[in-house]
């Protein structure tokens, strides 16, 4: 089961410049992609942003990775849920208390803003930008892989809709995790794309293969001279 009625294209607005990041999202057909707002454009811009891109038709990934005490995570996550955004991220790694805190606070903030639905809610296992390494610095004492399964596994008897991780190790999760759980795969560049700072990536038509259900990208769509045109160029190679 696929959850994406249209494209499952998601693109990053990642700047700080409330300006900008409109004049992109006007470019950009909504019927194309979703527009992920992140914590450098929404502390620039606030739940404003927000509303104006929904008034230009478009769905809003608010990409915010709350994480902290489930308390302050319910509350954080009902007032993002009120805005009316399609999507949002906490940390897994917050654990099942704060999952579950975050799952009560997108109903009661959905009833709040007399949304009919509340927003899908995903869990970030491990970042794009880290390497086994990282992980070996921080203590984990687990592959990649397996801290990444371990993460998924939580969120998903949690109560989460899905999870954000490395298009890498998607085909690996969807053989362990339910059919309709969503798999939100950031580090995607289209192939002859410079990697930049993400250290596991996949081109859109790999990561859809292995199992994507959302693919999160950024700069080969924004820093693009012709943005809407290579937009229809990578949703066509899908």
């Amino acid at each position: 089961m696929r959850h994406h009625d249209r494209s499952p294209v998601i693109i990053a607005l990642d700047t700080h410049e409330p300006d900008q990041a409109l004049s992109l999202a006007r470019l950009l057909d909504p019927e194309l992609c979703r527009l992920k707002v992140g914590k450098e454009l929404f502390t620039a811009a606030g739940p404003a942003l927000v509303k104006e891109l929904h008034s230009l038709g478009h769905e809003v990934f608010l990409d915010l990775k709350f994480h902290d005490i489930p308390n302050t995570v319910r509350k954080a996550v009902a007032v993002a849920a009120s805005l009316g955004v399609w999507m949002l991220t906490v940390h897994a790694s917050g654990g099942r208390v704060m999952l579950e805190a975050a799952r009560e606070g997108a109903l009661e903030g959905a009833t709040r803003g007399g949304i009919d639905r509340h927003p899908l809610l995903v869990a970030v296992t491990l970042l794009t930008s880290l390497g086994q390494q990282d992980l070996d610095d921080m203590g984990i004492q687990r592959t990649m892989v397996e801290q990444v399964q371990r993460l998924a596994s939580l969120a998903q008897g949690s109560g989460m809709d899905g999870v954000v991780c490395s298009a890498v190790e998607v085909a690996g999760l969807r053989a362990l995790l339910r059919k309709d759980f969503l798999l939100i795969t950031p580090g995607i560049r289209p192939a002859g794309d410079s990697h930049h700072d993400q250290k596991r990536v996949m081109t859109p038509a790999e990561a859809m293969r292995a199992g994507s259900d959302y693919l999160v990208i950024g700069r080969p769509v924004t820093r693009s001279s012709h943005p809407s045109e290579r937009l229809t160029a990578i949703c066509g190679a899908l």
